[in-house]
Order: structure tokens, then sequence, then C-alpha cells
């Protein structure tokens, strides 16, 4: 069954659009979303997605095979971001119109076909020239269960095991673009991880919402403009210098200069998506939430009634390995649509 999507070209105002090009440059600055170790005994050894992770450095972004080493792939990957708003939080002054942007509301209901929409996160990503997203399916949340409690990776197996739906928070995400950088197409499985590749240009002032916790999706490489990339690790920042200029820094130490249109720039917009007022209660008492014994004891008796685990439960990061290996499917090699 193909997901329901929808492709907005354009999407905002014209003024509004400029507004949210303006939003980067007035944060001033952003860090790396550098991979953050696990939570204690869950895999502390492992990335948060060392499930995207590892299946990039086998298969690259489109599955046909990956030419870089670790450390290159790390410098591909390793992009910009920063939240502009969280809840109630603003972080980004001006973006409160496009939190709450009825329009995107509207688009949600009919995405998720649940009508109470709560909008929750809005977040920036920043791309350097050559660098590229891995596929990757977004992080879910169930109730009792989130990024602030579980590590990404197992809130990602959760989901695609089928064994938590009941407790699933379903979210719907846009995904918009800003600025004239070239290459960076955002790439997807509508039709599932068995189905055909399909790409979006980000072109500027462009928006898609779909569940990107369902869908597989990526970017593909933005237009590489130096002849390497430099190296990027989780202490470095990329700074907007102003006219139209932006520099990569380690600490105070200038690494690269960069021009706006060299730089893909993306924001993403989260709704949590309610059935009814009753459902969305039950998310804010807290009164069903899961707990992380509870999880893994299915989890685990779940293997086994598959035949995938016999004998004793195996060390954390063996068991996080195992449960990411058999329960989350990546796209088959490359078939991308006509």
């Amino acid at each position: 069954m193909s997901a329901f999507y929808n492709h907005m070209d354009p999407f905002l105002s014209a003024d509004d659009a400029e507004t949210m090009l303006r939003l980067a440059e007035n944060f001033g600055s952003f860090g790396t979303y550098a991979d953050e170790a696990s939570n204690e005994g869950l895999g502390e050894r492992l990335p948060q997605r060392f499930d995207a992770a590892f299946n990039y450095i086998q298969n690259g972004i489109d599955g046909r095979g990956n030419a870089d080493d670790v450390q290159k792939a790390s410098q591909r990957t390793n992009y910009f971001r920063e939240t502009y708003a969280y809840g109630t939080e603003i972080k980004a002054a001006g973006v409160e119109s496009f939190m709450n942007h009825p329009e995107l509301q509207e688009t949600a209901q009919k995405v998720s076909s649940r009508e109470v929409i709560v909008p929750t996160i809005v977040y920036a990503n920043l791309l350097l020239p050559g660098q590229e997203l891995a596929v990757h399916t977004d992080v879910p949340e169930f109730r009792g269960a989130n990024r602030k409690v579980l590590p990404q990776w197992l809130l990602v197996v959760m989901l695609h095991s089928r064994l938590f739906d009941e407790w699933r928070i379903p979210i719907a995400t846009c995904v918009s673009w800003f600025g004239e950088a070239e290459g960076g197409a955002f790439t997807f499985y509508p039709d599932g991880p068995e189905g055909t590749r399909q790409s979006i240009p980000a072109q500027h002032n462009s928006a898609i919402l779909i569940d990107t916790d369902e869908v597989f999706h990526g970017v593909e490489r933005v237009n590489q403009t130096l002849p390497e990339l430099p190296p990027i690790d989780k202490h470095m920042r990329l700074h907007f210098l102003g006219d139209q200029n932006w520099q990569l820094r380690d600490g105070e130490t200038p690494l690269a200069d960069y021009r706006w249109p060299e730089i893909r720039y993306s924001i993403s917009w989260k709704a949590y998506c309610f059935a009814s007022q009753e459902e969305e209660q039950l998310w804010r008492t807290g009164s069903d939430d899961l707990t992380v014994h509870f999880i893994l004891d299915r989890l685990e008796a779940a293997l086994r009634a598959q035949s995938a685990l016999d004998g004793e439960r195996p060390e954390p990061t063996a068991f996080a390995s195992l449960l990411v290996s058999h329960f989350v499917k990546f796209p088959r090699p490359d078939q991308r649509a006509a």
C-alpha cells in the first residue's frame, strides 16, 4: 500500500519563504548532528542511529554500494542541525506562525487520517556541499517511550516490529526547502522498502508532508564545490558571517568557507496526530505508558517465536545488533522509478 503524501510547490508566500532564510541567519551558528552514546545497558557502545549508519556504509544512499570508508562516510552524513521550537519553547523568534500554520495542520489531518493535530517541533538542517543523508526512517514515539528515555535505534525497532502499534503516537512531518543549493534531492520509498525509489528536487519554497516514521527516505548528495570535505566532528559549528557567507569552524579555527547558495537548507515541522481528544489525553496523562522492561521482554519473546534467538539473551550490544538486523528491513538495491 502506498503512503499518502502531499507535495507542495510553491509552499509559502514569497515573503514568508524569505523569512525562513532569515531565521537561519539570525540563529547565528549550527552544531553537528553527531551521534551520542546509547542509554546504559541498551547497547551503549553503539551510536544512536547505528541502524542507518551501518546500512549506509554498506549500501550508500541508493543501495548500489558505497565507495567511501567509514571516516568519509561520517563526514558526508554528519550534517548541521538546530531546533527552532520544541513544544512551547521557542528558540528562534519568528518561527511561531510557521509552527502553527493552519494549512500544515489541515494537510496533516489528511495525511494521517486523524483529527487532532498537535504541532510539536520545528528544526533546521544544513548540509554542506558534498554531504548527503543516509536512507532511514525517522525516530517514532510511543506512550512512555521517546528519545528522552530510550535510544533512538530501539524506538525504530519498536515501530518496525509492529509489536507496539497500540501505543504509537503517529507523527506527521513536513520537510520544506529554502535556498538555491544544487543537488540534495529528497529521495524516498512511498511503496515500502520493496518498492521503487522516488526523488523530489529540494527546490526553494517547496515541501512534502509525509509520515517519515513509516517511509524510508534520505537526501541525495549536495553538489560538491570543494575537492574534499573538511574533517567534521561533533565539536565543530557552522557560523553565519553575513553577506551570504558561512564559515565552518573548529572552535575559533576556520576550516572552510561557503556561500549561501552552496548550502542545502531544510526546515522540518513535526506534529503529533491523534484520532480523538480522548486519545490525546491518554498520552498527556501517561496512564498507559510503556516500560523498558516490557518493551525488551516483548521483543525478546518475538525473536524466540520467530526462531531468531535461542539460549540466553545476548549482552546489550549484541542484543541491539540482533534486534536491528531482524526487525529493520531496509530498501532493496536501488530500483528508481521512471
